[in-house]
């Protein structure tokens, strides 16, 4: 109760340079709340942010990966949707820019007419006499039983077809109709799904194409609607509402011929709207491939990559039983890649590798800035707390030297000191762990978007960082009070 007494007391008559020393930890303490609490949830926030720009794995029927993976090429859909991705690598952006440039180019007959636009490349389904070399449209919605499936957030199957479009009734297969040759994808919009765990979701490219200017609206899965993109919608006349007749001779010489409202047309902003996007059920009609596509693009939420990770990428067999468990049981895009392989056993699933390396290399240079951050505002608490401490005991030197000589002992005079600088201490971290989690949530409502969620463990270890901040301050103070002689003091010299 004395010892209680005399810190109060001593609080109270330096209240002024205590309240500095306060300041300067709740200083420090906010700092190094927001940072650190941004470093641990920055993960998380970066990975949503980067998944609204497209899918981050894509899933081919393994024939075409080996064919991929022997010369080198991608496929048709790879090449038509690869651009979708603004996270694309030096390499890949230029083989996109060439793809588009070609495909940018609109091919015309001798006769001056117009026989094709876009990408003229088939596609594997362009020659597929049936759907055996393919996926199973129906096997997409078992990419949500995987064991991640919580974190799988969208997914779209597409069939990447030509065929000749023109705008209102035409008869594609008379001299002179005037229909042209186009890319053309069929996928899911919005398509309700009903899985075998009884849940029911909503996938489609509707909601992995944020960044598309749409004009009109998106087509219903069940209609006989297309969305045009904006080169062919000018080289065409089509407009939204505009009635378009689709043929396609398929494999076998079957002939096929539907006619379409343009419920929407869209800009892509990167030179790859030359496209006709239908639903699945009318390229399957057109292609005579039921239940097929080609590629399901998905989007998931994903752990950046690390060491293990690009190890089990290469080869999961590999790994130790202890080093593929933690890898199976972790979100990293090549484990998730995996999980799909498992229940789509005639599948290959491949992680973008453009946006799992832009957010392992963004996430790493963002942390280190933080931790960085957070470093230098301790080794400055720490300086300025020493300062402080020493001027104090300075000017307390015969108060100390008073109690030395009526027989406190040195470490009750040391403890004495540290009693009042860990009160006032813990009062600045208080408040500064309060304001530094405000800043945080401010950091993240502007940058994210959303709120950045505060760990416990944040706290618990600013307040060690803190303490032993306090103490490393604290040892010059402690080696000056061992040394002071109360005679030599209180004598004046």
């Amino acid at each position: 109760m004395f010892g209680l007494r005399m810190v109060l007391r001593s609080l109270s008559k330096q209240f002024a340079k205590r309240s500095l020393i306060a300041l300067t930890v709740a200083l420090c303490a906010t700092i190094c709340v927001a940072m650190l609490g941004i470093v641990f949830d920055v993960g998380d926030k970066l990975n949503a942010e980067l998944t609204t720009y497209g899918s981050n794995i894509t899933v081919q029927p393994r024939a075409d990966s080996v064919i991929d993976e022997l010369y080198g090429t991608a496929s048709g859909a790879d090449a038509m949707s690869g651009s979708a991705s603004s996270t694309s690598d030096a390499t890949h952006s230029q083989h996109s820019a060439d793809n588009a440039a070609d495909s940018s180019m609109q091919r015309k007959s001798e006769t001056g007419g117009l026989t094709s636009i876009g990408d003229s490349e088939p596609t594997a389904a362009d020659s597929a006499a049936d759907g055996s070399n393919l996926l199973k449209e129906s096997d997409a919605a078992k990419i949500k039983t995987i064991f991640w499936a919580y974190n799988i957030t969208n997914f779209a199957p597409e069939l990447n077809i030509h065929a000749q479009v023109a705008l209102g009734k035409r008869d594609c297969m008379a001299k002179g109709s005037g229909c042209v040759s186009v890319p053309v994808m069929g996928t899911w919009f919005a398509k309700k799904l009903s899985l075998p765990t009884g849940e029911t979701t909503v996938a489609g490219i509707q909601g992995m194409r944020s960044w598309w200017s749409i004009e009109g609206a998106w087509p219903k899965d069940q209609a006989q609607e297309a969305l045009v993109g904006k080169d062919i919608a000018q080289a065409l006349g089509l407009h939204v509402g505009s009635r378009m007749t689709m043929h396609k001779m398929a494999a076998g010489d079957h002939h096929s011929e539907l006619v379409v409202t343009v419920a929407g047309i869209y800009d892509s902003h990167d030179g790859a709207a030359q496209q006709v996007i239908i639903p699945t059920g009318i390229a399957q009609e057109l292609a005579n491939l039921p239940d097929s596509v080609d590629r399901i693009e998905v989007k998931a939420l994903t752990t950046p990559e690390n060491d293990l990770a690009r190890r089990a990428a290469k080869n999961p067999a590999a790994l130790s039983r202890e080093d593929w468990e933690t890898w199976y049981c972790t979100a990293y895009p090549s484990s998730i890649a995996y999980q799909i392989e498992e229940v789509i056993s005639v599948a290959v699933a491949k992680q973008v590798r453009q946006v799992s390396a832009l957010q392992g290399e963004v996430l790493q240079k963002t942390r280190t800035v933080m931790i960085v951050m957070t470093v230098l505002s301790l080794i400055a608490a720490a300086i300025a707390i020493a300062n402080l401490m020493a001027s104090s005991l300075a000017q307390r030197a015969r108060e100390l030297a008073l109690l030395k000589a009526i027989g406190a002992t040195d470490g009750a005079v040391i403890r004495l000191m540290l009693a009042e600088t860990g009160i006032i201490a813990a009062v600045g971290a208080v408040i500064g762990a309060l304001v530094g989690s405000g800043a945080a949530q401010l950091v993240g409502h502007v940058v994210f978007g959303s709120g950045i969620t505060m760990r416990p463990m944040v706290f618990v270890l600013v307040a060690v960082l803190l303490t032993l901040t306090v103490l490393i301050a604290s040892i010059s103070s402690i080696r000056a009070i061992v040394r002071v002689q109360p005679a030599q003091v209180l004598h004046g010299r």
